[in-house]
């Protein structure tokens, strides 16, 4: 987990770095299924373990907290798609992305969404069409 940290770290910086944001400052707790799950069932109603969490702050330089459950990103992994890293760093763009204001409940908020996921993927030198969010 250690690793992972540290490579989630690595990507964490290279993400602000590359949307522009030197100022706000955003957390990320990498968690499992049992800490991620009475979080979703709090906020969103939803009791069931979930890949990623995100609770914007939108004060005094704070975007806000990303949680992502590592038990979940590794479940979900399609090793023939890419590594735990890669779906990591996936699940990072995509909870950035809810603290920034995008949202995927309509058709068209999802495809702009998704727009904004390659975007930020491509950006960081990814390669690749993602696939739709999991979420």
């Amino acid at each position: 987990m250690a690793l992972e940290l540290l490579q989630l770290t690595n990507l964490q910086q290279e993400l602000r770095a590359t949307i522009g944001d030197s100022v706000a400052q955003l957390s990320v707790v990498l968690t499992d299924d049992a800490h991620i799950q009475p979080l979703n069932h709090r906020w969103r109603g939803v009791n069931r373990a979930t890949d990623v969490l995100s609770f914007p702050m939108g004060e005094g330089g704070l975007l806000g907290d990303i949680v992502i459950s590592v038990e979940t990103a590794r479940r979900r992994l399609r090793p023939e798609d890419w590594e735990l890293q890669d779906e990591l760093l996936f699940l990072l763009i995509h909870g950035l992305l809810h603290l920034l204001g995008y949202d995927h409940m309509e058709a068209a908020e999802r495809r702009e969404m998704e727009a904004a996921e390659q975007r930020l993927w491509t950006a960081l030198g990814r390669v690749g069409t993602l696939r739709a969010a999991q979420s």
